[in-house]
């Protein structure tokens, strides 16, 4: 019998590190023969910690919310006893969060030992490097990437095969590989999942790009906000290095190749290729003019490939299965499969990888399991800082590069922050904006002076102190930033203002000319009031900070508007719905 316990960072965050300790505590003490391993996230982040006991026969069970008060009932009754512990395991709605997704990247995450080199070469890893290696030429490889139709899975989705085949085809003492794991959007989380769950996929797939290019150095720019991830590849490749899949003549192929990680500060502009190619080489992250591009004279000058976790993530699955296996999976040009986090309003928050095409509706409402607290969706926001909204309206639209363009927002790398009914659309552009200002490298005066000018636009329409033309100003500035900006940064900077204002423009009306949120949440705009339905508890008195509220026991209690600072508390407490928002 065997207990693995959910490790990537959700499960370690949610306590999973002190469950391991309760299992090792208890099976010590009952003597029990069972071994305890670890894995990465299985990708169900909002069950963590999540513990699955296998059976000899290879039957598994699984535990969600295992906290350290459930170890002991598990251990006697099914480790010891046989019978599983019903009311801990999972149920079967959760269980289709998994069942209805359709999974390469994330095939191996949650399943195996992410530290243990074996357990992935025992479900075929490194088979696809030997194939390369053994028997196919670059141009054969790069074919097979072609057929597949396999693009950029960080950004827009340019076609990796273009990019491989443009560094093959430059000259070059040394090119080089590079993974770009400085993941940056707010609520993303799935490149750190994989490096966290399946490190060696990802070390394989830059393996094979290198080849096919013929770089002889792969680098890992892995932010520095990703202790676990880092960790867990330096293990994978020290352990690739000993098996010979790193180093010299690899499978006896002549081909030399080794990888090392680079540590990022965590700039959001680094994103941008030229910009991280700065930072490797010790300079501050700012992009450069192209052409020429990286393929040409990239790192130190040479040819140099980029491409981000995901993307070298779905390579050896391609080679094993055929390019063509690959691009049956999808709609149109938009091939494959995608990994989504979900984040924000929504019931079941976790990574979904769907085939691209699959409506919006089907992975918020499908997958995820619809808003919480049931409440209306409203929009979300695909593609970062760098997309945009889409509305409650727009819900059936397909997750395709080309599709999700049309509504203003990208696909990106794959964030999904779900809004309900209560999301001010307004707050949330300036939310994004003020991200994107501070992430500004300041080289170019329309990112650097623009952005903030339509963030002091937005906080003064949040504050209540709009004023006439405000709408017609962000316009107008949102267009010559787009215009002016150097990178990809300032190019996208001002999405999420510009569809919120396609899609949402009552609101910002509302704000600057009836001086109301209509989501109710800017505090400048709303304010608590008691009605009659107080019944005199004092729960809401006991709870406000600020001493605003005064009244008899069992009679009816009012808020000192001049004392209110808006916290909400008193809403929270209240069971009788005696205090509204207005």
């Amino acid at each position: 019998m065997k207990v693995i316990i959910g490790q990537g960072s959700c499960g370690i965050a949610t306590g999973a590190k002190k469950t391991e300790a309760e299992f090792e505590k208890q099976v010590k003490e009952k003597n029990v023969n069972v071994t305890l391993d670890f894995t990465g996230c299985v990708g169900t982040c909002y069950l963590e910690p999540i513990v699955d006991v296998y059976e000899d026969n290879g039957d598994m069970t699984r535990y969600v919310k295992v906290q350290p008060d459930k170890v002991e009932k598990i251990v006697e009754e099914h480790l010891i006893g046989g019978k599983p512990v019903e009311e801990y395991a999972i149920s079967a709605e959760d269980q289709q969060f998994l069942a209805k997704q359709e999974r390469i990247v994330l095939r191996h995450c949650g399943h195996i030992n992410p530290e243990k080199i074996e357990e992935y070469m025992a479900v075929g890893g490194y088979e696809a490097t030997k194939k390369v290696l053994t028997s196919m030429t670059a141009d054969e490889v790069i074919g097979e990437i072609k057929t597949a139709n396999l693009r950029g899975r960080g950004g827009a989705g340019f076609p990796t095969w273009f990019k491989w085949n443009a560094a093959k085809g430059n000259p070059g003492k040394n090119k080089y590989i590079v993974c770009n794991a400085d993941e940056g959007d707010p609520g993303a989380f799935m490149d750190r999942s994989v490096l966290e769950g399946d490190p060696h996929s990802v070390l394989e797939g830059m393996i094979i790009g290198g080849y096919a290019m013929g770089a002889t150095e792969g680098v890992i720019y892995c932010r520095a906000e990703y202790p676990l991830a880092i960790k867990r590849l330096e293990i994978a490749l020290e352990q690739a290095r000993e098996k010979g899949f790193l180093g010299k003549n690899i499978f006896g192929s002549g081909y030399d190749f080794d990888i090392r990680i680079k540590a990022g500060a965590g700039a959001f502009v680094c994103g941008e290729e030229t910009a991280l190619i700065a930072s490797l080489e010790g300079e501050r992250g700012m992009p450069r003019l192209k052409p020429p591009f990286p393929a040409a004279r990239g790192y130190w000058q040479a040819p140099t490939n980029i491409n981000n976790v995901e993307t070298f993530a779905n390579v050896s699955w391609i080679i094993m299965n055929g390019g063509e296996a690959f691009a049956k999976i999808g709609k149109g040009p938009s091939t494959g499969t995608k990994v989504f986090a979900l984040a924000g309003k929504i019931k079941k928050g976790g990574l979904a990888e769907v085939p691209m095409g699959l409506p919006v509706r089907d992975v918020i409402f499908g997958i995820g399991g619809g808003i919480k607290n049931d409440k209306e969706f409203k929009a979300v926001q695909m593609g970062g800082p760098s997309g945009g909204c889409i509305p409650a309206s727009l819900i059936d639209t397909p997750v395709t590069y080309e599709d999700i363009v049309k509504t203003g927002a990208i696909v990106g790398s794959g964030g999904m922050i779900v809004m309900d009914e209560d999301t001010c659309m307004v707050d949330m552009a300036r939310y994004f904006l003020d991200f994107t200002r501070k992430e500004s490298c300041g080289k170019c005066n329309y990112c650097r002076i623009g952005t903030k000018r339509m963030l002091e636009i937005l906080e003064r329409i949040t504050r209540g102190e709009g004023r006439d033309g405000d709408i017609e100003l962000l316009e107008e500035l949102a267009g010559k930033i787009k215009d002016g900006s150097l990178c990809g940064l300032g190019q996208t900077a001002p999405n999420p203002v510009l569809t919120t204002l396609k899609y949402f423009r009552n609101e910002y009306e509302d704000h600057i000319y009836n001086h109301k949120c209509t989501a109710g949440s800017c505090k400048a705009l709303i304010h608590y009031e008691i009605t009659d339905k107080c019944i005199g508890c004092t729960a809401c008195s006991k709870k406000c900070p600020v001493g605003a509220i005064s009244g008899q026991v069992k009679g009816q209690h009012v808020i000192d508007q001049t004392k209110c600072i808006k916290c909400g508390k008193c809403e929270e407490t209240c069971k009788f719905g005696a205090i509204v928002r207005k």
